[in-house]
């Protein structure tokens, strides 16, 4: 599972990527960095993966926090992922790189984001702790119902972000 707020410890960033399997090669290390993201940002600190983050990775930002703890969970190879809003903390186009590069595997996502929501196979639609609609994305554009009112939304959002510049 990698949480929305996750918890990093005052080590390393290899240490705290390589928490679940600290025999991590460092061939592997770098593909989860890859994959989470991180590398623009390992290369920009000032000793890469030796560096200490600090307690709680106060040296880092929310979004680097979140791709670290994203990085550890890729590095351990689950069966099943569940994402828990754990890319809140990026900019799109960042998620949509972190996203193209997720493992094969059955992956659970729960997430306020709609471009999240529209990569997954099957959409459940939560409203004060009820199933309010599930199905496919097209499914569930095509019923008019709540999914369809939330991608209207995220394309007059987009719209707004264009015009702006």
């Amino acid at each position: 599972m990698v949480p929305q707020t996750a918890f990093l410890f005052s080590a390393t960033l290899r240490e705290n990527i390589c928490m679940g399997k600290p025999e991590a090669s460092d061939q592997e290390v770098w593909e989860v960095v890859a994959r989470a993201g991180l590398e623009p940002d390992v290369a920009n600190l000032p000793q890469g993966l030796q560096t200490v983050v600090g307690e709680r990775g106060v040296t880092l930002s929310g979004g680097q926090r979140q791709r670290v703890a994203l990085a550890r969970a890729l590095l351990l190879q689950p069966a099943v992922l569940l994402l828990d809003d754990c890319l809140s903390a990026v900019d799109r186009s960042t998620e949509a790189k972190i996203l193209g590069e997720l493992p094969r595997t059955t992956l659970l996502f729960a997430t306020h984001r709609v471009s999240v929501a529209k990569t997954a196979d099957w959409v459940v639609i939560l409203e004060r702790g009820e199933v309010a609609e599930e199905g496919t994305p097209s499914q569930l554009a095509a019923a008019g119902g709540r999914w369809a009112q939330l991608l209207a939304l995220e394309e007059l959002e987009e719209e707004t972000m264009e015009a702006r510049g």
